[in-house]
């Protein structure tokens, strides 16, 4: 048999996943309204200590995403409740072999009076990935929104280094159709480590985090960031509150990132998966 010749490469498996999520209030508190899930997006819901609380741990069963995949997760607070996201584990991006990026998509609803915690843990950035991810949330004028997003170029415990890499993140909010917060952020090219060693960028740090809180009374936190947390960037306008923060590795980021996110939690905890 005559065996072909092509260096044409077959196409890998590529995720294409999907979890959609709305609740609603009931007498209990805030519970399920709709629930979709496909491909490699799953979504479970553990007890919270707070009952009114509804909290959602999203779950990628792919372990991970690389050039091609396809993840898209899509949330609704419905008036009045209260919801609480995370992931089950850190968000793995592997090095794309064709430069063909991974896309990962958020599209948050918040309804009248209500609330929405968006917590995963860390997103995990290894040398040659390729990101293309977008937040984008719709608010009602009275709901309140908590974003916490942090990336790591690679494992510092195992010495990794990412050098190539092409990583765009792109946040929007609007309060009731009107854009109130936009933030991007991109690293691409063959210098990534080098970049983040300039002072004005990361100081040599690989761990970032940016905290937003979106609500109507989000500068009453200001001074007491301020006050605890003097290290971390921190301003406040507009029913706004923006934090910034940088660390050498994700253990020395989470011992300053898990207590602010709590205090901008009305002291709540972060869900029980954060310390898995």
């Amino acid at each position: 048999m005559e065996r072909s010749s092509g260096t044409a490469s077959a196409r890998l498996q590529r995720v294409e996943a999907e979890g959609r999520l709305a609740v609603k209030r009931a007498a209990r508190g805030s519970v399920i309204d709709r629930l979709y899930q496909s491909g490699a997006a799953k979504i479970r819901f553990p007890s919270p200590s707070d009952k009114t609380v509804c909290e959602a741990v999203l779950i990628n069963t792919a372990g991970g995403l690389t050039g091609g995949d396809r993840l898209y997760w899509i949330l609704h607070a419905g008036t009045a409740t209260k919801l609480v996201c995370t992931s089950q584990a850190c968000e793995r991006i592997y090095r794309s072999r064709d430069s063909e990026p991974a896309r990962l998509s958020v599209r948050i609803s918040v309804g009248d009076n209500a609330r929405l915690d968006w917590l995963p843990q860390e997103t995990i950035l290894f040398d040659g990935c390729a990101l293309e991810r977008s937040f984008d949330a719709d608010l009602a004028p009275s709901a309140s929104l908590l974003i916490v997003e942090a990336f790591v170029f690679g494992r510092t415990a195992m010495g990794e280094i990412v050098n190539q890499a092409d990583v765009k993140d792109r946040w929007t909010v609007r309060r009731g159709g009107q854009l109130v917060f936009a933030d991007a952020v991109r690293f691409t090219g063959n210098d990534v480590d080098n970049r983040l060693r300039r002072r004005a960028v990361a100081k040599g740090d690989r761990a970032l985090a940016t905290v937003a809180l979106i609500a109507p009374n989000a500068e009453r936190y200001l001074s007491l960031i301020r006050e605890e947390f003097p290290d971390i960037a921190c301003s406040a306008f507009a029913g706004k509150l923006l934090a910034r923060m940088t660390a050498t590795g994700a253990q020395d980021l989470r011992r300053v990132l898990i207590p602010l996110a709590e205090k901008l939690s009305n002291g709540n905890a972060l869900p029980k998966v954060w310390a898995v």
